[in-house]
């Protein structure tokens, strides 16, 4: 269904052509067309019939649309029909061969067309014609600016007239609206505000965003209901709260209410025993701190492991040169054959270390960057991980795949890598390789996701916050270098997304890759 569209804007500074739509099935009357119309400073664009004028229309705009009247499917009157419906400040001319008294007539009275021109045409009316009808499409854009405008004066002038009748209102009127406009203010501000007695903590006024934070209404304040009692459900006041008579100096207290974290600034009034209590939200703040620092963390952590890689990789090349060539003397006892097959096959495992750092320190190209659909990206990296779980005939991989995603921007190689690794790890935490693995895509919050789960063994909660440091890891030594969770969470931080994970010991883990929709223009 197409929507509407609005006029076209006029162009100026550098683009200054008008927008204009030819609508023909003859390619000749087209060229024609184009030839004579070149002429004007019009940028043009042709269509081959009413179904694909009505797309061209609404990704061109134009503010001038030529339509021949004889066409298959959707005739002229039908399709400029349309168009007045879709954007009715669009001029519209009429173009037929047909002397066709009844075309005419439906041509004005259905789609009120600007003018009526007959084939063959005169190639100087033709550009009067369509000149004529920018003019006109200027004209009305003009009328309706200065009808805007006159609309918005008269709107300030109202407002105008009403401040002056203010001002002579009575006193009483005056500070009623005073009281007004103070209460309005307090229930605007978008964080929890509260007026409360400082000799018995009993709340006297709280704002609709405190409410909100309570799940309680305004009017739940009646009965001497105390500010812990309503913003918090609690039986008792907040730990260190430094509301009392003695509060004659501003106060902060941090404040921990369910998942949510706030820090309350205290202001006593010098006059009254009252102090009014700002609760500022921290919990996404202190969040976005935590990533920001691990982020940097990574980065350093990323610059020193790719040097360190690099250091070491040139004497180990060394290394496997010449134990190779050590190998191939024919005068070599069994015994010094294991010794170098054991120091080629450390050296082999040095290497692939020092591979796994530098992919660690190392960001994706440019040019292995471009849009794609994630939910696709995914569900290739699943098949090639099936080869790999066929050694685990009581393992199970669900998929949970959304359509018609929105394309994110990136390399899908490297994020194929970080699913097939997320995969890997749940596998791994699978009692005797016996469970299942669910991978799940989707979409919102401007990003796309995939998150990876397992119903295996979890991870313990004073491990949390150390499973993407470099070389940590839980498994025995020989089988992991702890660096595959680093790596994919390098790779996600290069593309602009963000991890979150969700454990407890024995219930399994949940990872979740959150991804920016591609960029405009990208």
């Amino acid at each position: 269904m197409v929507r509407p569209v609005e006029a076209a804007t006029p162009l100026t500074g550098e683009n200054k052509q008008g927008r204009l739509l030819l609508v023909d099935d003859e390619e000749n009357i087209l060229r024609s067309l184009r030839r004579v119309l070149r002429r004007g400073d019009w940028l043009i664009e042709t269509a081959a019939d009413g179904e694909a004028g009505l797309a061209a229309f609404e990704r061109f705009g134009p503010a001038v649309v030529i339509s021949d009247f004889r066409m298959p499917g959707m005739n002229g009157v039908e399709f400029l029909t349309r168009v007045k419906e879709l954007s009715p400040h669009t001029q519209r001319i009429m173009l037929t061969g047909q002397a066709d008294q009844q075309a005419i007539e439906e041509a004005i009275n259905q789609s009120e067309v600007f003018r009526f021109i007959t084939k063959p045409w005169n190639d100087q009316q033709l550009l009067l014609t369509v000149k004529s009808a920018f003019e006109q499409h200027e004209l009305v854009a003009d009328n309706r600016r200065l009808h805007e405008l006159t609309a918005q004066q008269n709107v300030e002038l109202r407002q105008l007239n009403a401040d002056l009748e203010q001002r002579v209102h009575q006193r009483t009127q005056m500070l009623s609206r005073a009281k007004r406009e103070w209460e309005l203010s307090f229930d605007t501000i978008d964080s929890p505000l509260a007026v409360v007695n400082t000799d018995d903590l009993v709340l006297r006024r709280a704002n609709i965003a405190s409410a909100r934070v309570s799940g309680r209404e305004v009017t739940d304040l009646k009965g001497g209901v105390k500010c812990h009692q309503f913003l918090f459900d609690r039986a008792t006041p907040c730990s260190g709260c430094p509301i009392g008579p003695n509060l004659k100096v501003p106060a902060t207290l941090e404040v921990t209410h369910e998942t949510r974290s706030y820090v309350a600034h205290l202001y006593p009034m010098d006059d009254e025993p009252i102090a009014v209590c700002h609760y500022r939200d921290v919990t996404d703040e202190r969040a976005l701190t935590r990533r920001l620092i691990e982020s940097e963390k990574m980065i350093a952590i990323g610059n020193l492991a790719g040097g360190v890689a690099h250091e070491i990789n040139n004497p180990l090349g060394g290394i496997l040169a010449f134990s190779q060539l050590m190998k191939r003397d024919a005068e070599r006892t069994p015994q010094d054959l294991e010794a170098l097959d054991l120091i080629e096959e450390s050296a082999m495992r040095c290497k692939r270390i020092v591979e796994s750092l530098l992919k660690f320190s190392r960001r994706s190209k440019v040019e292995d960057r471009r849009a794609f659909d994630l939910s696709k990206c995914v569900e290739d990296a699943t098949v090639l991980f099936r080869a790999q779980i066929k050694k685990y005939p009581r393992a199970r991989l669900d998929l949970s795949l959304a359509t018609g995603l929105p394309s994110v921007y990136g390399d899908p190689a490297q994020l194929g890598q970080v699913v097939l690794n997320l995969l890997h790890n749940g596998l791994q935490a699978l009692d005797k390789g016996e469970g299942t693995l669910t991978v799940q895509t989707g979409s919102r919050d401007g990003h796309c996701f995939f998150t990876v789960t397992d119903d295996g063994c979890g991870i313990p909660q004073e491990n949390l916050p150390r499973i993407f440091e470099p070389h940590f890891t839980t498994k025995p030594p020989g089988e992991g270098t702890g660096l595959g969770l680093s790596i994919a969470y390098r790779i996600v931080e290069d593309h602009g997304g963000h991890f979150s994970v969700d454990s407890k010991p024995d219930e399994g883990a949940a990872f979740t890759v959150m991804i920016p929709f591609q960029p405009q223009g990208a």
